[in-house]
């Protein structure tokens, strides 16, 4: 038994049972990996996959087992890799970002710069693109650190912890009737062709549920993942924007007016998330306390441990 034949089991399920496609993300051959695969099943006296020919068409009972076991391996190879790197490269390393654009253009610039000026050698990553997409790359130990409102407190294999509160605002050009009012309301915005998110991003799920709690369609021209896109295509008249208020900072006194929306759709949480039993080293935690003084290290430690950690922001 060796840890090449683990790591094929395990991204043979990773890749739906698709051998070619396991064989390319690893780069080897398929051959190989159904050589390696068969090995192991013999060795441990059980067949972790039912085939036909030579194809895998499930997981067995035992194989579930096993990978159940393969996944703990695994995963605390990763971590006896990061215990070397924290001891023998000291303060240097790579600092692994999985997030949105939104946060990686409105909140991260801060800590990251913070971050940097503590830890000169750290270099920094940074992986954007959906909320699911941030999960994934923290299972397969792509990411350190991921930073989202969506999808991180929904699996079970994260840690995901509350870093902060935000709410949404409405949009418009200057010379727009919506400037005018302060506190727009759901019929208001019903009645307007609307520009913001895609589903899965940035709270949108908040959104649609308003609209349906009171009856309304609303109809909305064109989503988009990035702020910055609703923002320009509002700008060009194509609608009225809902984006997220860190996403207009920036835009204080130009040729843009926001509006409140919290008493529209409530309030977002967007989540800090790592690996569940995944070894953190000491910049990650620095970075966590950067984001937000409700993330100190010590709190993170024990909800890594399986504290039951909780709190209200």
């Amino acid at each position: 038994m060796n840890l090449h034949q683990l790591r094929f089991v395990q991204e043979a399920v990773r890749r739906g049972l698709n051998l070619t496609e396991t064989a390319r993300a690893l780069h080897t051959s398929q051959p190989g990996i159904s050589k390696a695969i068969l090995e192991l099943e013999e060795e441990l006296g059980v067949d972790i996959f039912a085939r036909h020919g030579k194809r895998l068409k499930r997981v067995t009972e035992p194989g579930q087992q096993v990978l159940r076991a393969v996944e703990i391996i695994m995963r605390e190879v990763a971590n006896l890799r990061r215990i070397g790197d924290e001891y023998s490269l000291q303060d240097s390393g790579t600092l692994s970002i999985a997030t949105t654009h939104t946060q990686a253009r409105y909140v991260l610039p801060a800590a990251v710069a913070q971050l940097r000026r503590r830890y000169p050698k750290v270099n920094i990553t940074l992986h954007q693109g959906a909320p699911e997409q941030a999960v994934r790359m923290l299972l397969d130990d792509v990411a350190d650190i991921a930073l989202a409102t969506e999808a991180l407190a929904d699996d079970e294999a994260l840690v995901a912890l509350p870093c902060y509160e935000w709410q949404h605002v409405v949009v418009v050009p200057a010379a727009h009737p919506l400037a005018a009012v302060e506190r727009p309301s759901l019929e208001q915005l019903a009645a307007e062709p609307l520009v913001s998110y895609q589903r899965g991003f940035a709270g949108r799920r908040r959104l649609d549920a308003a609209f349906a709690q009171r009856g309304l369609v609303p109809r909305i021209v064109l989503e988009a993942i990035d702020s910055d896109v609703v923002k320009t295509y509002v700008r060009v008249g194509l609608g009225v924007g809902i984006v997220a208020e860190m996403a207009m900072r920036d835009d204080t006194g130009g040729d843009l007016v926001a509006r409140p929306a919290g008493h529209l759709f409530g309030s977002n949480v967007t989540r800090v998330a790592f690996k569940r039993g995944a070894y953190l080293r000491h910049y990650v935690y620095a970075f966590a306390e950067l984001l937000s003084e409700r993330l100190p290290r010590a709190l993170i430690e024990r909800a890594m441990a399986g504290g039951g950690v909780h709190y209200d922001l």
